[in-house]
């Protein structure tokens, strides 16, 4: 009966923490954070409505984005090495053949227009303060109909493709995918040490960059959980506000192959884990039924 009245004590105080003071701690203390905003919808004030033509916009992207940014999927390569870019600019300039693919298009359109300001970052780089970010904002220098003439070339690129071949495995074809996303959006600042990635932008420059050295994300998955993840990578602000992280802009696709990616590198063993968790409570269960039992037969003599 003893053991009863405790067990009953620990399951009343696991309940009370679980259904009490946790559901107060995240609702209240620290409040659950709006879902991940795929429209966004406040990155600026470009007509998105507008209907892109790529043929103009390729003259456009030629004008405008090739004295820094390469694009092989045209032919056009990089004009310096990643260091001697990270040493002009502060980061090293993204490819763009895959922008057009795994941005969102609103979100595109409005960073052309106002990087800053679609990215969040105007706590970093104040309107007139004496930090500069390094891509101009083409509101003065080009139209909503341009912008979207340039958004539409983006769009009509072929992004790289993972090499694979018939001998990997699904799991191995997938990860080789989410790869290229997760370098194209987070590779210029965020080293992935498990899966041999360095960033593009060496270390001292992002860390001069973004105030602060960009962690690597090889255990992000473990520490932060996928559901802070999306709310993290979708807007950075929501969660840590003042973070030098700017917003990326992602498709809910490309957000989803960058978090699978950090899973299958970093969480690789998640789905075997998960199927053990049962097998554990059984074994947890049985065997204190028997240490009851045995409890029972060596001090029955003594109650």
């Amino acid at each position: 009966m003893k053991e009863l009245k405790i067990l009953f004590v620990v399951v009343s105080l696991v309940l009370i923490t679980y259904f009490g003071i946790e559901p107060y701690a995240h609702s209240v203390m620290h409040p659950e954070p709006a879902p991940a905003d795929f429209t966004f919808k406040d990155a600026g004030s470009v007509d998105t409505s507008l209907k892109g033509d790529a043929v103009k916009g390729k003259d456009l992207v030629g004008m405008h984005c090739i004295a820094c940014h390469s694009i092989e999927a045209a032919g056009f390569a990089p004009m310096m090495s990643d260091a001697d870019a990270a040493a002009s600019y502060g980061v090293a300039p993204p490819d763009l053949s895959s922008a057009g693919h795994i941005y969102e298009a609103s979100f595109l359109a409005n960073f052309i227009n106002n990087p800053v300001k679609a990215m969040h970052l105007e706590h970093k780089f104040p309107e007139g303060g004496d930090k500069y970010f390094p891509m101009p904002a083409y509101k003065d220098m080009a139209s909503n109909q341009d912008i979207m003439d340039m958004v539409a070339y983006l769009k009509t690129l072929e992004s790289k493709k993972a090499e694979v071949n018939e001998e990997m495995s699904e799991w191995d074809k997938e990860k080789a995918e989410e790869k290229i996303t997760y370098e194209a959006a987070c590779g210029r600042c965020h080293d992935m040490g498990y899966d041999n990635v360095k960033a593009t932008t060496p270390a001292n420059f992002s860390s001069a960059y973004l105030g602060a050295t960009p962690p690597d994300l090889s255990q992000y998955i473990k520490s932060r959980g996928e559901h802070y993840l999306h709310s993290f990578i979708n807007d950075p602000q929501v969660l840590l506000h003042g973070t030098g992280m700017p917003r990326v802009g992602l498709t809910e696709h490309a957000q989803e192959q960058v978090i699978s990616y950090m899973e299958k590198v970093g969480d690789r063993h998640k789905d075997e884990r998960n199927a053990l968790g049962w097998k554990v409570m059984l074994y947890m269960l049985v065997m204190s039924i028997l240490a009851i039992l045995w409890k029972r037969k060596i001090w029955k003599d003594l109650h």
